[in-house]
């Protein structure tokens, strides 16, 4: 079974994890139901982007990169 919680009304896809506190080098953990469900590993490269006024995302590289080519594939 997966982890997190279902966020109402978004369906089994949308999680949440709870919180992370920002330690004083900047750091974060992000929680171990995530990590597994995302499988997450020690060493694992993470993208992070934000847009000032809504927030950050944090993905894998690949997962984007997968989005950006079928974006370019329709326009064909």
């Amino acid at each position: 079974m997966a982890g997190g919680k279902h966020i109402l009304g978004k369906g089994n896809s949308k999680r949440t994890f709870g919180t992370a506190k920002v330690g004083d080098r900047g750091q974060i953990v992000i929680p171990k139901e995530a990590r597994d469900l995302f499988q997450i590993r020690p060493g694992d490269t993470l993208l992070i982007i934000g847009e000032e006024n809504k927030g950050l995302i944090v993905s894998r590289p690949e997962l984007l990169r997968d989005l950006a080519d079928e974006i370019f594939e329709s326009d064909r």
